[in-house]
């Protein structure tokens, strides 16, 4: 099998291992013997439920029941399958089979994400991945972290301040970094988590300095005050400014900050209805694996961690 595994669909597409090897029957051959994974551009749903690929000078075909690994209803199965359609499917060929005088490869996506599912299995908890975003629901991100493999970020392990829905951090298609939270193994299913990549309070903290006047987002309206966030894992309190509403962007005045008390301290210079930009999450760690992870700041006697251990 390929040596990398846990990559999200589209990401082998355009690699030169994978150009040669759909270049031809001959090379899909080739591909068999090696048991590779590749990936080709399902351009049809059949009446039958398969998928096909047309790679050019042939053609390959998913069978609907080598389309999917994980287990759903059979209408969401059929979803799943329809969706695919002008997107880069994953796949293991399975035989070359003559048809009406025509060599067709008989390819299974099942196969390769049955593998890729195992190898992701192994890993240990707080292992770092590639995943890619395959659609939002108020409650998380489904993300794609190898061979279509799907797992689920719930909303509060997005990002440690907090959000009305997964769509103020991501889109759809992005690629981001994620890290494995949790692995049933009974079930076959990886839980995911994403703040502990966006840095620690003192991390973000050192981003900023009283004084400077920096933008921020208004993630929250208490009695006591508004709620700026000024990074992904990273917020401040300013005193109440009439007309301001959660969502806002601000321009915000650093007055102080207190990493004994996990505190910074705002003052509101204006704000205004949020503009249509694309997230981007700033990523302090990319790579590896994360053991223990400590948001708390070191000058704070409160703790709060992740234990992945």
């Amino acid at each position: 099998m390929n040596k990398v595994v846990y990559k999200p669909e589209g990401e082998r597409l355009f690699t030169e291992e994978n150009i040669f090897y759909t270049s031809s029957i001959s090379n899909m051959e080739k591909a068999i013997e090696k048991n590779l994974i590749l990936e080709g551009k399902a351009t049809l749903c059949d009446t039958d439920k398969n998928l096909i690929i047309n790679f050019g000078e042939f053609r390959g075909i998913i069978p609907r029941e080598e389309c999917v690994l994980q287990e759903t209803e059979k209408e969401n199965r059929d979803i799943a399958v329809i969706t695919r359609v002008n997107k880069p499917v994953c796949f293991c060929v399975r035989e070359i089979r003559e048809q009406n005088g025509e060599k067709i490869a008989v390819l299974s996506r099942k196969d390769a994400q049955k593998f890729a599912l195992d190898e992701i299995m192994k890993l240990p908890k707080g292992t770092i991945l590639d995943g890619k975003i395959t659609h939002l629901e108020p409650f998380g991100a489904f993300v794609d972290i190898g061979c279509g493999i799907v797992s689920l970020i719930t909303i509060d392990s997005i990002s440690v301040s907090r959000i009305p829905h997964p769509e103020e951090r991501f889109y759809r298609d992005q690629k981001i970094k994620c890290i494995i939270k949790d692995i049933d193994k009974e079930k076959e299913r990886i839980y995911l988590s994403h703040k502990e990549l966006l840095g620690t309070w003192d991390q973000n903290a050192d981003l900023f300095s009283p004084g400077q006047t920096v933008s921020g987002i208004v993630r929250s309206i208490e009695d006591y005050g508004v709620f700026i966030e000024l990074t992904p894992n990273f917020a401040g309190l300013s005193d109440l400014v009439d007309g301001i509403k959660e969502g806002d962007h601000a321009a915000v005045y650093i007055k102080n900050i207190i990493p004994e008390k996990m505190k910074v301290k705002l003052t509101i210079v204006d704000f205004f209805d949020s503009p249509c930009e694309e997230p981007v999450n700033n990523y302090f760690i990319t790579s590896g694996q994360i053991k223990k992870w400590r948001y708390s700041s070191e000058k704070c006697s409160k703790v709060i961690e992740t234990d992945f251990e």
